[in-house]
């Protein structure tokens, strides 16, 4: 029976992680800010990362980030690195040192999306030599940082009731 909930619990992580990423990227759907949009995949990763072990967290990232690396148009696989090396991060920081509640959450969604918006400006911006990039980074990146952190507390408690309903049967 514990296999069954661990395949279920699954796919519903990866339907989620869909479900957001059609969200993210239906055109008029979420207002822009500055022109930003939210990265509505990467809280859903990385609070999938506070309830999973680590190989799975890092798969939950690889699979967030490719979605990520499709609505972007980014270089394939530049987000699900990221995301994989943050996720098992995470996991492993959480059976090890922190107890899972919502203020580690939203302390950990505080510095993952940091990571990953200041990498985004860093090697997709910054390095690449477009001029402005303190204008950038005030006008784009900044409000996506704070658009992204909106959704934390939602696909916390999405994850948190899935992960328990589906864990308590085993």
């Amino acid at each position: 029976m514990t296999d069954f909930n661990r395949v279920i619990r699954y796919l519903a992580y990866t339907l989620e992680l869909l479900v957001l990423f059609m969200l993210q990227e239906t055109p008029g759907l979420m207002p822009a800010i500055f022109g930003s949009r939210p990265l509505m995949v990467l809280p859903a990763a990385v609070t999938i990362a506070l309830f999973e072990p680590e190989l799975t967290a890092m798969a939950f990232g690889v699979l967030g980030g490719l979605f990520l690396d499709f609505g972007f148009s980014c270089p394939m696989g530049f987000h699900a690195l990221i995301l994989a090396v943050l996720c098992f991060f995470v996991s492993t920081i959480v059976k090890v040192y922190l107890q899972v509640n919502f203020v580690t959450a939203m302390i950990t969604g505080l510095w993952t999306t940091a990571v990953v918006v200041a990498s985004i400006w860093l090697f997709l911006y910054y390095f690449p030599g477009y001029s402005m990039p303190g204008y950038a980074v005030l006008h784009r990146y900044l409000p996506e940082y704070f658009y992204t952190l909106l959704f934390f507390p939602l696909t916390f408690l999405l994850n948190k009731a899935l992960y328990q309903a589906l864990k308590q049967q085993e």
